[in-house]
């Protein structure tokens, strides 16, 4: 038997804070806060653990015993940490972004990544690729940590400027004798991922030109790169999904559908892996790098499989005491006899847990949001509708607690993407808005991934049509099912999901009282442009700053009204151009083997349509129909958005101005393009809840 020491309710209890009366609606900083615990890594022994934690806006790193008890920590402070990794027991590494122009270099703005070390022994925290010659002090891909002869090696994807081009460049950093050095063979124009084997060399490359669209797959055979696949990859680079199941080969997620994973061989040789081990992620054991299984999101419930019948019954053992709860695997330590656990109860909402294999026992680190328990807690059901082409849609239908499921006023919060798609467990934003009283529709449209090639391929070309009404016919459902009134209905969602609330007051009238557009693009033939042909960075010869001048402008981000302070972020010039460092979506993609990882928002054109659907964007482009909207419509955009610009925002506010239309436009300071902040989070979680709580009262 298992021995749960305490409960998710218990544990939870003790870090709530006073409750609010049965009368009263929560607090809406208990859902728009960032989460009290982000993130719980186990190092390889399974001795510690790195938990970040916030107090709401500042972020800490703990590192403490697994059994209790802290060794050390710093506070991160305001910093947007993106990733924690542990290299050998007494060093972790932390990966943070700032949205600017960059130290070393002038263009527009994107999310730029910084790497440090925090070495638990001296408490200290150390800049990794600062200060070397021609190399932005920026990282471009996942570090990699290998253990060669018992020193802890982590390998970083680092900017190195070649003739003026950034070139992405494989650094090797002994964390023990702190020697640095540039893996230069190689090197290519255009490469965009490296794979480094178990033994510390680097096997495979990935590259992409962004003038064909063609993709390449190089495997380091003997001491020579050798070509092993090419491919038409217009949407953007496959990339890299790890390492096969025997911890040589190369796995490669060959476009959109999940039963393109192959498995690629240095001779050349490859196969496409069979159905049972086709999966939404993959698992690869963190010693071996082999690939020993991947889980699965079907039908509302996340299923993990492994290849060797051993680990598949400590798996289910270690679940197994958490009944109901939705368990995501989160971290483990080799040889998998220590897990730490998502557990997301129905009931009391996210924990932490951690459970040890050996001596069956396991006990919760204590919950992921402060004051959400079973008296906040709004229930989720699956649903499913038939779309007015006859194509089945699934979805999550959030419902206010205490309240009849019958004419309901409704929230439909569309996913961003396009091509993400709605989860089941604990979302921060739907139950926010559930706790006002309002029923929360979360579709996943046609386009959405999970669902198989054919259903995001239904997608493509219907951006802002199909995709769109497959949000309205999910409404109409709804009321004919009487548990939703259909006069009673708002749209609001952020990223495309922004730009389907503008598309409801524009495109798809007569549905919406009210449309919050987060980040939401609103002119797409900006969008296409800033796609095909991205900003350039302007480096000084010595790498370290230039002052550029604006004479004229090259390849502007922006084309439309100048920024916010009044510059023309289009006009840049420069003596030295450089191509500008990876797209962020390869350091932010939630899951890592997600194919799009190493692509540009390419991918969206796909859903945009073919070029003749391309050539008149306009006609879905919500600043062309200003003069068409017909309800209230609430602008929230974060400054520092280096994937929609926020001028994408003050664009829509102005066209809706110049036609008399209702509009507010209300600017996050310092935020980015995911909310990254609890300050601005919450504001935005504020002013949102107050729009449709004036124009869709939810009683």
């Amino acid at each position: 038997m298992w021995k749960v020491l305490l409960t998710a309710g218990a544990i939870a209890s003790l870090w709530l804070a006073t409750p609010a009366a049965a009368d009263d609606k929560p607090d809406l900083a208990r859902f728009g806060a960032l989460p009290n615990i982000e993130d719980v890594q186990i190092s390889p022994d399974g001795s510690k653990l790195a938990v970040i934690t916030t107090d709401g806006e500042q972020r800490f790193l703990t590192i403490r015993k697994t059994e209790g008890g802290g060794l050390a920590g710093i506070a991160v402070g305001d910093k947007k940490l993106r990733s924690v990794t542990w290299a050998g027991e007494n060093n972790v590494i932390l990966v943070s972004s700032v949205a600017s122009e960059g130290a070393a270099f002038k263009g527009p703005a994107r999310e730029y990544f910084l790497a440090s070390n925090f070495d638990v022994r001296e408490n200290v925290q150390k800049p990794l690729l600062s200060g070397v010659k021609d190399t932005l002090n920026i990282v471009v891909g996942p570090p990699q940590v290998r253990m060669i002869k018992g020193d802890p090696i982590v390998f970083l994807e680092g900017v190195h400027m070649m003739r003026g081009v950034g070139t992405d460049t494989l650094f090797r950093l002994n964390l023990r004798t702190n020697a640095l050095k540039m893996l230069d063979n190689g090197v290519r124009y255009g490469t965009d991922g490296w794979l480094v084997d178990a033994a510390g060399e680097p096997v495979a490359q990935s590259m992409y030109d962004d003038q064909t669209g063609r993709w390449s797959l190089l495997m380091k055979v003997g001491s020579t790169w050798k070509t092993i696949d090419k491919a038409d990859a217009p949407m953007g680079s496959y990339g890299l999904a790890g390492f096969g199941r025997d911890g040589k080969s190369v796995l490669v997620r060959r476009g959109y559908g999940e039963d393109a994973l192959r498995e690629y061989r240095p001779d050349g040789q490859h196969e496409t892996l069979p159905d049972d081990m086709v999966f939404d992620g993959l698992l690869h054991d963190p010693q071996t790098l082999k690939l020993v299984g991947g889980y699965r999101l079907e039908r509302g419930e996340i299923t993990y499989d492994f290849f060797a019948p051993t680990l598949q019954s400590a798996w289910w053992s270690a679940v197994k005491p958490f009944r109901d709860a939705r368990v995501t695997l989160h971290s483990a330590s080799q040889g998998w006899r220590r897990l730490v656990l998502r557990v997301d109860s129905p009931a009391e909402g996210p924990s932490f847990a951690l459970v040890d294999l050996n001596t069956r026992r396991g006990w919760v680190l204590g919950p992921a949001y402060k004051g959400i328990d079973a008296t906040t807690v709004s229930p989720v059901q699956t649903i499913s509708y038939k779309a007015a082409d006859g194509l089945t849609i699934t979805g999550y239908l959030t419902l206010p607690r205490g309240r009849e499921a019958r004419n309901l006023p409704l929230i439909v919060l569309p996913h961003g993407g396009p091509e993400g798609r709605a989860t089941p467990g604990y979302d921060w934003w739907s139950q926010a808005l559930a706790s006002r009283g309002y029923a929360v529709l979360q579709p996943n449209f046609r386009g959405s991934q999970g669902f198989g090639e054919d259903f995001i391929k239904a997608g493509f070309g219907e951006w802002g049509r199909k995709m769109q009404t497959d949000l309205s016919d999910g409404v109409r459902e709804l009321a004919r099912q009487g548990i939703v009134d259909p006069k009673r209905v708002c749209i609001m969602g952020a990223s495309y999901g922004g730009y389907a609330a503008l598309a409801g007051a524009t495109l798809d009238r007569g549905t919406y009282r009210c449309a919050v557009s987060v980040a939401g693009p609103s002119d797409l033939n900006v969008v296409r442009r800033t796609v095909l042909r991205p900003g350039r960075i302007c480096m000084r010869g010595d790498g370290v700053g230039e002052q550029v001048s604006t004479a004229a402008p090259i390849d502007p981000v922006w084309e439309g009204p100048t920024a916010r302070d009044g510059s023309n972020r289009g006009a840049l010039q420069c003596a030295r151009e450089g191509t500008g460092p990876s797209n962020p979506g390869r350091m932010l993609a939630i899951d890592e083997n997600d194919p799009r990882r190493t692509t540009s928002m390419r991918y969206w054109l796909r859903f945009m349509g073919d070029e003749r659907k391309q050539a008149d964007l306009k006609a879905i482009s919500p600043v062309q129909l200003a003069d068409k909207a017909d309800i209230p419509i609430l602008l929230i955009h974060g400054e520092d958005d280096t994937i929609v610009p926020f001028e994408q925002s003050q664009a829509m506010a102005d066209a809706l101005k110049k036609a008399g239309k209702p509009v507010a436009l209300v600017p996050l300071k310092g935020e980015d393009h995911w909310l990254s902040r609890g300050t601005t989070r919450l504001q935005m979680l504020t002013e949102a809840v107050a729009f449709v709580e004036k124009y869709n009262p939810p009683s």
